[in-house]
């Protein structure tokens, strides 16, 4: 089935607090989908309260890119979703995944036990099913799971609304290519994009990424600094893989705003 376009901004607080709102209202004004915030204790306020001030001032869908689950306890996390998609007016999607490598020395920093990998994926099935009892029958807060093995794809098959599959370093369009036809399941697929022609968003991928090198792969992660080009690329990319949700960060919303206005919702 192919579904229609939608576009997210992943825009953590770099700056002061009115430009970020500034910033924000901008995003809601070009017709993106979605404002996204990572969970990453360094780089900015807690994701909860900055995404709840966001879909205050805005109609702004909200989301998390994504939780990292070994952070905090599972029913923690569902208790937060859940208050958010009640505060948002079910405006709220929960980005989950078992964390970003190196993840086990951020949580001895913090004192909290290391979770194996092995019970990383059961700890994201308790999230969602606390998620769930806590939404009841009249409210299903949307899941965004981020993906890669054979055990993680089975379980967001079960349990997900969209998917998005985690790249590997200068890994080529075959490779993704081949992970999203062999997903068996009827969702959502969004595709992070941190590389736009030369320029790096901050948060979405190391800052030493060589465009050139994902250029020579043909790689997903990256998309022509030209608007018109870059539209003809999402396009491609849904029409041959099945992507259709597309990630940026926030430094290209401004740029890309005639690429939401021409396919969101098409």
């Amino acid at each position: 089935m192919t579904r229609p376009f939608r576009f997210g901004v992943v825009a953590p607080i770099r700056t002061d607090l009115p430009t970020w709102l500034d910033r924000v209202r901008r995003i809601a004004d070009s017709g993106y989908s979605t404002l996204l915030m990572p969970d990453v204790a360094q780089w900015q306020p807690a994701p909860g309260p900055t995404l709840a001030t966001a879909a205050a001032i805005t109609e702004l869908r909200v989301g998390t890119w994504v939780y990292a689950s070994p952070l905090r306890p599972a029913w923690m996390t569902a208790w937060e979703a859940h208050s958010l998609s009640v505060l948002t007016g079910g405006r709220f999607e929960m980005g989950i995944g078992t964390g970003r490598p190196g993840m086990e020395d951020e949580l001895r920093e913090k004192g909290l036990p290391i979770i194996p990998p092995n019970k990383r994926l059961a700890q994201i099935r308790e999230t969602v099913k606390a998620l769930r009892d806590l939404d009841g029958p009249d409210l299903r807060t949307p899941v965004a799971m981020a993906v890669r093995g054979p055990k993680a794809q089975a379980l967001a098959a079960d349990v997900a609304d969209t998917v998005t599959f985690a790249q590997m370093p200068n890994e080529s369009r075959v490779e993704v290519t081949r992970l999203a036809r062999e997903f068996r399941a009827d969702v959502e697929l969004a595709l992070g994009v941190p590389v736009i022609g030369d320029t790096v968003a901050p948060f979405m991928a190391p800052p030493d990424t060589d465009p050139a090198a994902l250029r020579a792969v043909d790689s997903l992660a990256i998309l022509p600094d030209d608007p018109a080009a870059a539209a003809e690329e999402i396009q491609r990319r849904r029409e041959e893989i099945g992507f259709s949700y597309f990630v940026f960060g926030a430094d290209f919303a401004e740029r890309f705003a005639p690429v939401v206005a021409e396919l969101a919702g098409r």
